[in-house]
């Protein structure tokens, strides 16, 4: 057996850069701090935090998270081109700890059709390019994109010469999700045995799932001598995602008897995180996913149960407590302070100021009057549904619906917006909550169209809390809003205005009301 530093993995997660590509998951400012210190507090060694080139919001948010979240390397991902260099250096230089990411394409199909260059300028580009980011800072990692579908000579010369321009980590990307295991690791065995000094950096793996083999090849590649994991929370991503931080993480632990490796994550934080990378994105996490899905840890059949009922081993090869599924019923309840309230958020790994925890709290005092018992993910609903990620222009006075059999839905709806003003607009609908919608439209002169909505229950019970996921489009842009309570109408409310509030945010509609609505101080 290796000595024990050797047996290490590095855990780089890229949720933040590689997880926010995925199509409809783009995180603002607030959010990408929401997440980063999610990931700091699981225990994640490096953060790739964003494209700082991308756009200036892009290294704005890279910037925040290079001075807010200590603890973990903060990364950037750059070309290999000069600005793409330099503007990550400026958003990583007030770091602790900082990473400069550079890559360049190396197979044919990349040469011949994106990037027009023969091996030589590849070559001259991708030493140039570690060169730059060695000027800025000491931890440079080098990646030939499409590395699995590159000619292994060609690609064990690129790597070869980025680690002599001074590359500390290499990574050898399966850009397309088109490897196997036995050919990933064979790749990587490849590089060890034909490329010189490649003992003296960190080979990283970078897998994307398009044939749903991205946590397996990320397994052969770590026993052919990778100690680097690029990954994500919930495996999002580019198509069909990336490899899985929770997946990867727990079959190294469950499994250390096989791979006799370790890592530095909690984790019992690993559910926490993943609920809230998948409110914070809106991708909800499929049922049966492995480690962290709702039916992870459930057993119906009657023979499972029966087993279980025996021992928790026959079924069950990891304890559900192990990943943060929490197995306390009552945690706390309305007689419960300021102060067990604080304490226990901290331990489910939130974030809070004082403001947001005073908002939280107040939420959590209304729902111990309506709800006998109060759960973790009740909790995490109230956080997630209350700390809202943009400024609340509008918020809710009160509503009353009207609908039955035979009758027009109707919702009467009253709003106060930041300035003071409350406004109050009813509407009919096709239903009680398209209804509510058409009166806050009208309310707040912002017209959309609902794309998704989605209910589902937080926990277990009559007086369970729902969750309303709600999606909209408004001039050609998608926002999402998320809310929780017991009474779902409500939720749907809020979770509609949360999105509106968001394009609101952004439009800074006129502040004129619209002829015949109702107004009190």
């Amino acid at each position: 057996m290796a000595d024990q530093a050797s047996d290490r993995v590095v855990i780089f997660d890229t949720t933040l850069r590689d997880g926010e590509q995925s199509p409809g998951a783009s995180m603002n400012l607030v959010q990408k701090l929401q997440v980063a210190h999610a990931l700091k507090n699981l225990g994640v060694d490096i953060i790739e935090a964003g494209f700082p080139n991308a756009s200036p919001g892009e290294l704005e948010a890279v910037r925040a998270v290079a001075r807010q979240v200590e603890g973990p390397v903060i990364c950037g991902l750059a070309r290999c081109e000069r600005t793409d260099i330099d503007r990550a250096w400026e958003a990583l230089q007030d770091a602790a700890r900082n990473r400069i990411h550079v890559f360049l394409a190396t197979s044919a199909i990349h040469r011949e059709f994106k990037l027009r260059m023969a091996k030589e300028e590849i070559l001259r580009r991708a030493v140039e390019g570690v060169q730059r980011a060695r000027d800025y800072c000491d931890d440079v990692e080098f990646s030939p994109e499409d590395a699995s579908r590159t000619e292994p000579d060609f690609l064990s010369e690129v790597v070869e010469r980025t680690i002599e321009a001074g590359a500390t980590t290499v990574n050898i990307p399966d850009t397309v999700g088109y490897a196997v295991p036995t050919q990933y690791a064979g790749l990587i065995a490849h590089l060890r045995r034909h490329v010189r000094n490649i003992d003296k950096v960190v080979i990283s793996v970078h897998c994307h799932n398009d044939l749903g083999l991205a946590v397996a090849n990320s397994l052969a590649a770590l026993q052919e001598g990778a100690r680097q994991v690029e990954c994500t929370i919930n495996g999002i991503g580019e198509r069909a995602g990336n490899c899985s931080l929770e997946e990867v993480v727990m079959a190294i632990r469950t499994r250390s008897d096989y791979f006799q490796f370790h890592t530095e994550i909690n984790t019992q934080r690993l559910y926490p995180t993943s609920r809230l990378v998948a409110n914070v994105t809106g991708i909800q996490v499929q049922r049966n996913k492995a480690i962290v899905g709702q039916n992870a840890f459930a057993h119906e059949a009657g023979i499972h149960q029966h087993g279980m009922l025996m021992h928790h081993s026959t079924y069950e090869i990891m304890r559900p407590e192990t990943v943060g599924f929490s197995k306390t019923n009552l945690v706390l309840g309305k007689h419960s302070g300021r102060h067990a309230f604080r304490n226990q958020v901290k331990e489910m790994g939130y974030h809070l100021d004082e403001a947001e925890l005073e908002k939280v709290f107040e939420a959590f005092k209304a729902l111990a009057d309506r709800k006998k018992d109060i759960y973790d993910a009740d909790i995490e609903a109230l956080i997630e549904g209350r700390i809202q990620d943009v400024p609340a222009l509008w918020e809710i006075v009160d509503f009353h619906i009207s609908t039955g059999t035979g009758s027009l839905p109707t919702a009467a709806v009253r709003l106060r917006h930041i300035d003071g003003r409350t406004v109050e607009e009813a509407a009919c609908g096709d239903g009680p909550v398209d209804a509510l919608f058409k009166a806050i439209e009208r309310i707040t002169d912002i017209n959309v169209s609902v794309r998704d909505y989605q209910v589902r229950s937080v926990t277990i019970g009559e007086d369970a809390q729902g969750e309303v996921q709600v999606e909209v489009e408004y001039a050609g842009c998608r926002h999402r809003g998320h809310a929780a309570s017991t009474d779902i109408i409500e939720a749907s409310a809020r979770a509609f205005l949360h999105a509106i509030n968001r394009i609101a945010q952004k439009v800074k509609p006129t502040t004129e009301l619209a002829d015949g609505m109702r107004v009190r101080s």
